[in-house]
């Protein structure tokens, strides 16, 4: 008989022990988590881990010795760890704040542990009232993570939530469909199961919160990308305005004074002057581009590319014209203008060509060249990133890269920029 009741409590040790490695394993990880990101849900799950597992150790101790001590030791941890847990959903759900006055918790828990083994003689009794408040804050815990449900779209708090509530039924089977010690290999697999499943909802609901909070980032980062490029363009139409409307018109005076002085030498250097004044205005924001519309601008552009950069360039144009929103005449511009500077710092290139597809529901427009930057031409840059924003912003694509085999000018490969936006339908 002794012989037996050594084998079963070296069994239930044995599977207490297990269910405390998990436990610290979780401990650990939480712990580790909470180093690298420093939220206080994650030290809070560590501590409760940690407490998890000294609680089975002191249930081992107890299943051992019989000393009552011990099992006073398990009821004050299993009440601080079910507070904690409650706790930490209540810090990763509503955002909670540690309070000097939640020690007082702590210190009922610990009063009640010791309060049920020494002061409450009936086992039975002490049993029933510990899980019936465990249960109360487990089940609590899983309304937590319900009402997180309601407020933030989620598939792991739901899964959280029935985990609380169905543990915290299970607490109840101690006292009430068990007499103590029967069925201990159970109850133990039983927790096990219901501490991987809580492991494993809580890390799938923090990477999820995480997700959405990098994507809130990234669609602050794009409007402010995008008020950054308009006020940009602002900025630039502004200058250009000032450029053309008084720098070039005081240059203008200047230079009629000089020529009816007879001062050839000075007025040329003033022509000059002027013309880089609106050579640096039409860069800044090509008049033709509000005047005129896109199609004349573009051909402007490249032939002025070609003008200053000795290149053979050829604009070509395909499609049904059609009056294209600012917005986008801009994106495409910009397109050109910075595929072309790429061109004209990176490359040999010999020929350029721009071609503009414009179909019924996508707008392409692409810009070709046979040189040989194409390694340093890839390589980020400022404008890079913004006529990608550009396209990105309309709901477009762009696609930079060398020119495949097939579609390489005169042979030499080359290089191409290729941007496809799409079109809203016309009225």
């Amino acid at each position: 008989m002794e012989q037996q009741v050594l084998s079963r409590v070296m069994v239930e040790c044995s599977a207490l022990g297990f269910q405390a490695v998990i436990t610290s394993l979780l401990a650990v990880a939480c712990a580790g988590l909470w180093r690298r990101q420093r939220r206080p849900y994650f030290l809070t799950w560590a501590l409760a881990w940690g407490l998890y597992a000294l609680r089975l150790a002191s249930m081992s101790t107890y299943l051992v010795h019989r000393d009552p001590v011990w099992l006073a030791v398990h009821q004050t941890l299993t009440g601080l760890v079910a507070l904690l847990l409650l706790f930490a959903a209540l810090q990763f759900s509503r955002d909670l704040r540690w309070h000097p006055g939640f020690l007082w918790l702590g210190l009922l828990a610990l009063l009640w542990g010791w309060g049920s083994i020494y002061v409450i003689h009936s086992m039975v009794a002490a049993g029933i009232v510990s899980v019936l408040l465990l249960s109360f804050v487990t089940a609590w815990t899983g309304a937590t993570f319900w009402r997180h449900r309601a407020r933030v779209p989620s598939r792991s708090a739901p899964v959280l939530a029935w985990t609380f509530w169905l543990w915290s039924l299970h607490h109840l089977d101690y006292p009430l469909l068990r007499r103590f010690g029967n069925g201990a290999l159970y109850g133990v697999f039983a927790d096990v199961l219901f501490i991987v499943v809580t492991a494993l909802g809580t890390l799938f609901l923090v990477l999820g919160d995480e997700r959405r909070k990098l994507a809130g980032r990234n669609e602050q980062l794009e409007q402010l990308t995008r008020l950054l490029l308009r006020a940009q363009e602002d900025e630039r139409r502004r200058i250009a305005r000032e450029l053309h409307d008084e720098a070039g018109q005081l240059l203008t005076v200047v230079k009629m004074e000089l020529d009816l002085d007879n001062r050839t030498e000075a007025s040329a250097l003033v022509s000059r002057v002027l013309s880089k004044v609106r050579d640096l205005s039409n860069l800044l924001r090509p008049a033709a581009l509000d005047d005129l519309g896109l199609l004349p601008a573009l051909r402007d552009l490249v032939q002025d590319f070609a003008k200053r950069t000795r290149v053979e360039a050829t604009i070509e144009t395909a499609g049904s014209a059609r009056k294209f929103a600012p917005e986008l005449e801009v994106a495409i511009y910009r397109v050109v203008q910075e595929a072309l500077t790429n061109i004209m710092r990176h490359s040999d290139a010999r020929t350029v060509q721009v071609r503009l597809d414009v179909a019924p529901r996508e707008v392409t427009v692409q810009v070709r060249d046979d040189g040989t930057g194409a390694a340093d031409a890839v390589t980020p840059n400022l404008g890079m990133l913004f006529m990608r924003e550009r396209v990105t912003e309309l709901g477009g694509a762009l696609d930079v890269g060398p020119v495949g085999p097939a579609d390489g000018i005169a042979g030499r490969g080359g290089f191409r920029v290729l941007a496809r936006i799409p079109l809203p339908a016309e009225d």
